[in-house]
């Protein structure tokens, strides 16, 4: 042996991972990968479900399973998976399909993500590891809105967690995502998919994290001060961080430790209870 390397993250090794296989109740077939802590734990964890939703056409296409648990286990620092060595049970791949004419698909948006989401986190209770009265949500970008629709719209979760994500559509009026509509189009959809506008529906505590040099054109960081503003505004709970030199992605050490730091404060105190 000329050169030996020891694994710099041991204690990730044996985190146990398997697929979930699950249906909505319109019947479209979903999955997501299940990752748990190393050792087996006899009671129920509390749960982080990790969101990116896709737009689909057809029902075949949504129902194709994205996630691959055989493959070895890749981790980023920023990856949700390694909240399960800290006690957690982490939904990610998560199927969250939004299914429909291209055209007007976002029209069901909202409907779709809630019951997508309702049935991950029904799926992860049915495998008798996670607790389903203790889940938090959380997403990057169209994640991150995504994150905050189900908080507005929804009382499945006691938390969310939303990264550089924008929140109102008006401030993106000529499209976003798969949305070919622009506002003067659709204006009742924007307003209907602008989390912001319906900020006092949203009860669960919010965490915002943003980089201050966001590039994207469509996730300005005004989108997350303004939402941070009206949250304290409405006298709800929410926490505003401010990632200094960072774009749309985060990719200095410091930001990258201080992002985990803040997740895990975040789920310990609002969702692990």
């Amino acid at each position: 042996r000329l050169l030996s390397f020891p694994d710099p993250p041991p204690q990730l090794r044996g985190l146990r991972r398997r697929l979930l296989g699950y249906r909505r109740s319109d019947g479209v077939e979903l999955s997501a990968t299940l990752t748990l802590p190393a050792e087996p734990s006899a009671k129920r964890l509390p749960l982080l479900l990790w969101t990116y939703p896709i737009e689909h056409n057809e029902v075949a296409t949504a129902a194709q399973v994205r996630s691959a648990p055989g493959r070895f286990l890749r981790l980023t620092p920023r990856s949700p998976e390694v909240l399960a060595s800290c006690g957690y049970a982490v939904l990610t791949d998560v199927a969250m399909p939004v299914v429909g004419d291209p055209e007007t698909v976002n029209d069901s948006f909202v409907a779709q993500i809630v019951d997508s989401a309702a049935a991950a986190i029904r799926a992860a209770a049915e495998s008798g590891h996670a607790d389903p009265e203790r889940a938090g949500i959380g997403g990057h970008s169209y994640g991150a809105y995504t994150a905050t629709s189900l908080l507005a719209h929804s009382r499945l979760f006691r938390a969310g967690i939303a990264e550089s994500g924008a929140y109102n559509r008006t401030l993106t009026p000529f499209g976003f995502q798969g949305e070919r509509r622009h506002l003067w189009d659709a204006p009742e959809a924007y307003v209907a998919l602008s989390p912001f506008l319906h900020a006092d529906r949203i009860d669960a505590p919010l965490l915002l994290i943003h980089g201050e040099l966001d590039e994207n054109p469509g996730t300005h960081p005004m989108q997350s001060e303004r939402l941070f503003h009206a949250l304290l505004g409405l006298g709800k709970t929410a926490r505003l961080v401010m990632l200094p030199g960072e774009g749309h992605g985060y990719a200095a050490r410091e930001s990258v430790l201080h992002v985990l730091a803040e997740w895990l404060a975040w789920l310990d105190g609002w969702v692990k209870g």
